[in-house]
C-alpha cells in the first residue's frame, strides 16, 4: 500500500492529490468497519493519542475521539480551558509534558493560525490539525470532498459554492484547496464584507448574488455565521443576512435543478439554512458526520503506519 507523503496532517496545501486519493480509499475501507456490527479494529493498538483542545468543540473532538477508539488507540483528553494554560503555561511546555507520557500522535485545535506548524518544529511526535484559528481545519474539507464523491460519484468538473461568512472561516480556505486538488470549480458568496480581499488568488469566482450562485453550483455548502470571531458587525443584522444569504425550501424548489446541501455545523437553524433544508433529501448533513469518522480513522491510521515505520 502506498503512503501519504507528509507526516503531519497541518493543511490542505500541504497535501498532494495522491495523498486525497489514498485517504478516501483508507476511509472507504473504514466506512465498511463502521457498519460492522463490532466496529473496532485493532489497528492501532499500541499507539497513544492525545487531543489537546485549546478552544471549545464538541462535534469535532467527539469525531476523532470515536475515530481513535474504533482503532483501538489509546487516549488521552486535554482540556484547556480547564488547565495550567489559564496559569500562564505555554503551548511548548504542555505538549512536552504530555509527550514525556510518551504520546505518538497529537491532535490539536488551537485560536492561533499555524499553531500545528509551530508545534510540529518543536516535539516528535505526529500532529493532526484540528483547527487553527481562521486558517484551516483539514479534516473538515476532507470529509466534505468525500460526502460529495460519495453523493456524486466524482469531485471532479463540479460547481461546488461556499456560500456565508468566508472571512472567519477556517472550514472554507479548506475546502478551496481540497477541491481545487480534486479540480472542482470553485465560487464563494456572500457579503462583500465576509469576503477576504483578493481571494480570487486562490481560483475561485466571488459572487454576492445567492440566487446566481445556487442556480450555477451542483453543491452549495452553507457556513455558519461565526459570531464568536466577530469583533465588529459585518452586516446589519441576522434577519438582513437570512434574507439575502439564507436557503429556504421555496429558494430550492425554485432552482431549475436539484442541488446538494452540505453544512458543516452546527447549524443556525433558520438563519443560514431552514429546518426543511436541513432535513430534507437534499441535503448530506448527517452523511459528513457520519463519514468524518471514517476520514478522520483514515488519517490517523496512516499517519500512524508512519510513526510504526
Amino acid at each position: 500500500m502506498s503512503e501519504l507523503s507528509v507526516n503531519h496532517l497541518l493543511g490542505i496545501k500541504y497535501l498532494n492529490s495522491q495523498d486525497i486519493e489514498l485517504i478516501f480509499k483508507t476511509a472507504d475501507h473504514f466506512k465498511e468497519v463502521i457498519n460492522r456490527p463490532i466496529k473496532k479494529v485493532p489497528s492501532l493498538r499500541d499507539i497513544t493519542i492525545a487531543n489537546l483542545f485549546f478552544e471549545n468543540s464538541t462535534r469535532t473532538k467527539l469525531s476523532f475521539e470515536l475515530a481513535e477508539k474504533r482503532l483501538s488507540a489509546d487516549v488521552i483528553n486535554f482540556s484547556a480551558s480547564q488547565s495550567s494554560v489559564k496559569k500562564g503555561e505555554t503551548l511548548i511546555d504542555t505538549v512536552n509534558n504530555i509527550l514525556s507520557m510518551k504520546v505518538d500522535m497529537v491532535v490539536m485545535r488551537h485560536p492561533n493560525p499555524g499553531a500545528g506548524v509551530f508545534l510540529s518544529k518543536h516535539v516528535n511526535a505526529s500532529i493532526i490539525n484540528a483547527g487553527d484559528g481562521a486558517h484551516e481545519h483539514p479534516t473538515q474539507a476532507l470529509l466534505d470532498s468525500y460526502s460529495i464523491r460519495e453523493r456524486l460519484g466524482t469531485v471532479k468538473g463540479k460547481n461546488v459554492v461556499i456560500v456565508g461568512d468566508i472571512l472567519h472561516s477556517r472550514v472554507a480556505l479548506s475546502n478551496i484547496y481540497a477541491l481545487k486538488l480534486q479540480g472542482a470549480n470553485v465560487m464563494v458568496c456572500g457579503p462583500k464584507t465576509l469576503l477576504p480581499k483578493h481571494i480570487e488568488k486562490l481560483g475561485v469566482t466571488v459572487e454576492t448574488n445567492l440566487r446566481k450562485a445556487l442556480n450555477w453550483c451542483d453543491v452549495a455548502n452553507m457556513l455558519r455565521v461565526q459570531n464568536e470571531r466577530m469583533d465588529i458587525s459585518y452586516f446589519p443584522s441576522t434577519r438582513e443576512y437570512t434574507q439575502q444569504f439564507g436557503v429556504n425550501k421555496a429558494i430550492l424548489d425554485s432552482l431549475d435543478k436539484e442541488i446538494t446541501i452540505m453544512h458543516p455545523g452546527p447549524i443556525n437553524r433558520g438563519v443560514e439554512i431552514t429546518s426543511d433544508v436541513a432535513d430534507s433529501k437534499q441535503a448530506i448533513i448527517l452523511d459528513q458526520v457520519q463519514n468524518g469518522v471514517a476520514i478522520r480513522m483514515a488519517v490517523i491510521y496512516l499517519l500512524a503506519s508512519k510513526i510504526k515505520q
